[in-house]
């Protein structure tokens, strides 16, 4: 198959849908397709590559930042990417288009079917669903949810990353929707042997929002800074100066260290040198972090928010609880780094789990949905 795949932001930019689409992409070449990106250029970075098999086409948009796409950039990655493929792109005729996220992933994918009568397939991850990270896109959807039904409609299928992630597109949109959860390649980031470090550490990847919570995450650090352990926190974004200043204030700046924004390999260096991932968002389609720290050999520590509790074996290879409720959190934290048995037996829990998720079973299911799709043409 020729798949043509449209994202607003792929890595080295953007967060875990970035990274699922790039594993897929190079897990759906591996099996002998040829794949097409089509996704937003930022700063120096070449406006045509080939990754590992998969050809990359970057569109200038007036993206700024790499941990965020705002409106004006994401608009004109729709305007740019449906002027490229339908009226620039004579070297590739696709049997198939694969939209990550609806929003602004879905109009370029609409057009572009409607214009080459190609079928199109929609990924949708969370920040694209209205109501689902009201603290991330709810201004964006007062104004456009009335113009989205439309590429939800038209989809010849949509995949979500998680069931809550369905239900939560369901109550917007009268669509039939199937759950493909997202993936890794997981002989690549496995970790080889699960060892104890003299200094137990937690990390934390993601970007600094409002929807990951990191505020609670440094109170329930404070909670616990009598043990011994040390806290990286993987990111950048809006909140890091509110973060910092927080640390400062709790006397944590020697147990707490920020990274700033880092590539994907080096995230999987940090987690392979850490014990436990821990993430109290908000909201969550189904983290790509999460995944990645399973792989790694991490216990897990998370919100019971949107898909988190789908990858969590409660009680054997992690802990899920409100969002807020920062005793709890200290108390399951407190509880592995106090029993290095139990540390060692949910990490190896974690790497065993992780499994299920290798991305060539996922680029396998994807497969079967493009089949049955240029099936029914």
């Amino acid at each position: 198959m020729k798949i043509l795949t449209v994202i607003h932001e792929f890595p080295p930019i953007g967060g875990g849908g970035g990274l699922i689409a790039r594993d897929l992409a190079c897990a759906l070449v591996q099996d002998g397709n040829e794949v097409r990106v089509i996704t937003a250029q930022f700063g120096d970075l070449p406006d045509r590559e080939v990754l590992d098999g998969v050809e990359i086409i970057r569109l200038k948009s007036h993206r700024k930042e790499a941990y965020r796409a705002k409106l004006l950039p994401m608009a004109s990655f729709i305007l740019a990417a449906s002027r490229y493929c339908v009226y620039q792109m004579k070297d590739f005729s696709p049997d198939i288009i694969h939209a990550h996220f609806a929003v602004p992933g879905g109009p370029p994918a609409k057009f572009i079917s409607g214009k080459k009568h190609v079928p199109y397939v929609l990924t949708i991850h969370l920040g694209d669903i209205p109501d689902a990270s009201p603290e991330k896109t709810g201004k964006w959807f007062k104004f456009i949810y009335p113009f989205t039904h439309t590429f939800w409609k038209h989809a010849s299928a949509i995949v979500a990353v998680s069931e809550f992630s369905k239900r939560m597109a369901q109550r917007k949109y009268p669509v039939e929707i199937q759950v493909i959860p997202n993936g890794i390649d997981y002989d690549q980031v496995r970790i080889d042997r699960i060892e104890p470090h003299p200094v137990p550490e937690i990390v934390f990847a993601g970007r600094f929002v409002p929807q990951k919570n990191l505020e609670q995450l440094v109170k329930v650090c404070a909670a616990i800074k009598d043990l011994n352990w040390h806290c990286t926190l993987i990111g950048d974004g809006q909140d890091r100066e509110k973060i910092e200043e927080l640390i400062e204030r709790l006397n944590l700046q020697n147990k707490i260290s920020i990274t700033g924004w880092v590539a994907p390999e080096r995230v999987t260096e940090i987690f392979k040198q850490s014990d436990i991932l821990f993430l109290p968002s908000r909201s969550e389609g189904l983290p790509v972090s999460g995944i990645q720290a399973m792989t790694c050999g991490l216990a897990l520590v998370l919100s019971n928010a949107g898909g988190n509790p789908e990858i969590i074996e409660e009680g054997k290879n992690g802990f899920s609880f409100d969002p807020e409720n920062t005793d709890s959190f200290a108390s399951a934290l407190r509880a592995l780094l106090e029993s290095p048995e139990m540390l060692l037996s949910f990490r190896q829990n974690s790497l065993e789990s992780a499994k299920k998720y290798d991305i060539k079973r996922i680029a396998k299911q994807y497969e079967a949905v493009f089949e049955q799709v240029l099936a029914a043409k």
